[in-house]
């Protein structure tokens, strides 16, 4: 951690409200940025540190989950690297659809905001990776890393993805609107996403540009964010990203941490059984059980012979009991 980092991101936000959040982060930014509410349900948060900025688009029920002290997500970045940071923060998934956060950009594309920073990189997961990509427009040259990112939800663009039908009213028509569109201007954009889940897979291709690398993570399921955080490789990749090294070779190492993540190897499991892949579903139970004992996968192997030998398929030998 940098010596000189600011106080404010030291700060526990935990058991605040919207509103009672707000107001503690406007008390403890003060000495090093700025607090700024765009209407009832948006904010943004401005910390000032180094030349490296990392904007990041964050809703207020998802942070309170990832972090126990109510902390944006990118102040751990910002106090690891000694970045500045500027968090736009929503009170709902709202996808920054709102006349004020247009303006706000506006104005600090108006007053040259983004062109103090050596470098800019914009991130978010789902609605706020919309958000990434659509306001990366603001800062040409930027970087943007989006997680299973919406491309837009105007039905006439994608009406086969019925998750988010109440959200169909919002206007993705108007100014930052399509989100492939608004990456013309960045330096480069990686796109993550469980090929698994059919809608992000389509919302994905709906990103191909000469400039976007697409990556997928299967198995990983409808918070591919909080798992990378779990493995404890969001922040690297974003490091990585940073510095230029940020390839699928890269990534592909970065992502081999699932191998020892029980909620993804449970997920594998599932899909085994689901398949009804008896052989599979031994040898993987019982790799896992060499490393990370555990009931889900003990019950596994014991299903697993239990119905072999009921249908005469043929087995790996037998470790565990």
């Amino acid at each position: 951690m940098c010596a000189d980092t600011p106080k404010a991101l030291e700060a526990s936000l935990s058991g605040l409200d919207w509103e009672d959040w707000l107001d503690r982060l406007d008390d403890v930014a003060d000495a090093d940025g700025y607090v700024e509410r765009l209407g009832a349900d948006h904010a943004a948060i401005f910390i000032e540190h180094k030349p490296t900025l990392l904007v990041t688009f964050e809703s207020f029920a998802s942070l309170r989950v990832v972090s126990p002290e109510a902390r944006p997500m990118g102040w751990e970045l910002a106090r690891a690297l000694g970045w500045s940071h500027l968090c736009l923060a929503s009170k709902t998934d709202s996808w920054f659809r709102e006349g004020r956060v247009y303006g706000y950009f506006d104005r600090l594309v108006d007053d040259g905001f983004f062109e103090e920073f050596d470098q800019v990189i914009f991130y978010g997961a789902g609605p706020a990776g919309y958000a990434a990509a659509a306001f990366s427009v603001a800062a040409p040259g930027a970087r943007v890393l989006a997680i299973q990112p919406q491309a837009t939800l105007d039905p006439r663009m994608t009406e086969w993805d019925e998750r988010f039908r109440r959200r169909r009213r919002l206007d993705f028509t108007s100014r930052y609107g399509y989100a492939p569109d608004m990456l013309d201007a960045a330096d480069r954009a990686v796109i993550l996403y469980d090929p698994d889940i059919e809608e992000d897979a389509m919302h994905a291709a709906l990103f191909a540009r000469a400039n976007v690398m697409r990556f997928r993570m299967r198995f990983m399921g409808p918070r591919l964010d909080r798992s990378l955080i779990r493995m404890n490789i969001l922040l690297r990749i974003i490091a990585r990203f940073s510095a230029g090294k940020l390839d699928t070779a890269s990534l592909a190492r970065l992502y081999r941490a699932r191998r020892t993540d029980v909620p993804y190897l449970k997920s594998i499991l599932a899909r085994l059984e689901d398949d009804g892949r008896l052989y599979h579903t031994a040898r993987l139970a019982q790799a896992v059980m060499r490393e990370t004992p555990g009931p889900r996968f003990r019950r596994a192997i014991r299903a697993a012979y239990a119905k072999a030998e009921e249908q005469g398929v043929a087995m790996p030998p037998r470790e565990i009991d």
